[in-house]
């Protein structure tokens, strides 16, 4: 009995608007997922994410673990409840996060050194469903192994073979009926690799597809035929999930091969530092050029930062060092990107995503 059950509403070509549904409750597709890496979006609350119109928030696995432990959140409730949050949660498995601190690997697992103490832990497939469950989400991804690029084509089989055999032992370590559990796709941008993997991945039958190992160092033009390689073998009743990628571009060129949710950290990072995303492509509101400016970050916006607050004001806010000037830029990207996934499947439906796509690759193609 799978957790998620994917409906296509309409399509535009290999472009789909879609309506996923959980246990928990439904969300709609294409989606972007904002990052609360700690337990909430930097900057934002629960608040904001409803006034956003967020669907899915994600939490990380690794940093959750670690602080202030699974068994923590657990306590509250899971993660959700512990972030006064109503809508749904994604977990990654951490394996992102604990590869970048270039870890001790065996078939078995790995074994890290942790940003916070520097003790040492042991990952697992199986701890990493374990600390997933307890974390609550509503749904959960698989551990994986996720090479730089670019590698070697034996590092990328090794991960390949290492991810396929940890989905398994995920799958069948798995016992929470209310949580949805996501395969892992790997392969480098090997179009042969990224076809094997996803259909072993899918052969093992999970609620929903991750595609992992993109945007780590590849070009675009690299990435889109791995991706496309991907779905081709990916079932379409089921969700899939383009990891860790966010910048327009990449997000409409996935679309339009299918794919259905993702998530980034892009928008608040750049916030943070001063970058808004616009209709007209980066906007650094740091500039000299901005210190008289009354226009809104962007005019075609609705967001309540439009609505509200000109250039000028936030250009001020960054140079005095005043951290509301960074939560402000963080709302309105996460608004703008939210958004634009809201005008492509709104698109889709009215057969006029190629017109967007264009549009959207003239400014940040």
């Amino acid at each position: 009995m799978h957790v998620v059950e994917f409906e296509t509403t309409a399509s535009d070509g290999t472009a789909r608007a879609g309506t996923a549904t959980t246990a928990n409750g439904s969300y709609t597709t294409p989606l972007f997922m904002p990052v609360g890496t700690r337990g909430a979006i930097k900057y934002l609350s629960a608040d904001d994410y409803d006034a956003l119109g967020a669907q899915i928030v994600l939490g990380n696995t690794y940093h959750l673990m670690m602080r202030p432990g699974a068994d923590t959140v657990a306590h509250f409730g899971g993660l959700a409840k512990f972030a006064g949050w109503s809508g749904l949660t994604l977990t990654d498995s951490g394996g992102f996060q604990v590869f970048s601190l270039e870890p001790d690997v065996d078939d078995e697992g790995v074994t890290f050194a942790s940003t916070y103490d520097g003790t040492k832990h042991r990952f697992t497939p199986e701890t990493a469903v374990e600390t997933q469950q307890l974390l609550g989400a509503d749904i959960q991804m698989v551990l994986d192994v996720c090479p730089p690029l670019p590698s070697p084509p034996e590092v990328i089989r090794l991960a390949l073979e290492r991810t396929n055999a940890w989905a398994k032992r995920a799958r069948d370590h798995h016992t929470r009926p209310d949580q949805a559990l996501f395969g892992i796709v790997q392969g480098g941008v090997s179009e042969v690799m990224r076809a094997e993997s996803a259909e072993r991945t899918a052969a093992l039958e999970f609620d929903g597809y991750g595609i992992g190992g993109l945007s780590v160092g590849e070009t675009r033009d690299e990435m889109i035929p791995a991706l496309a390689a991907a779905i081709e073998h990916l079932p379409t009743n089921r969700p899939r999930y383009l990891m860790g990628v966010g910048d327009p571009a990449s997000i409409v060129e996935a679309v339009n091969l299918g794919v259905d949710q993702f998530d980034c950290v892009m928008q608040t990072r750049l916030g943070r530092h001063g970058t808004a995303l616009t209709s007209e492509g980066r906007v650094n509101l740091k500039r000299q050029e901005f210190a008289l400016s009354d226009a809104p970050i962007d005019a075609s916006c609705t967001c309540s930062v439009c609505a509200r607050h000109s250039r000028g004001y936030i250009r001020h806010l960054f140079k005095v060092g005043e951290p509301t000037a960074s939560r402000l830029v963080s709302l309105h990207n996460v608004a703008w990107t939210l958004r634009l996934l809201e005008q492509m499947r709104a698109a889709i439906i009215d057969g006029t995503f190629q017109d967007l796509r264009r549009d959207v690759l003239a400014v940040w193609g």
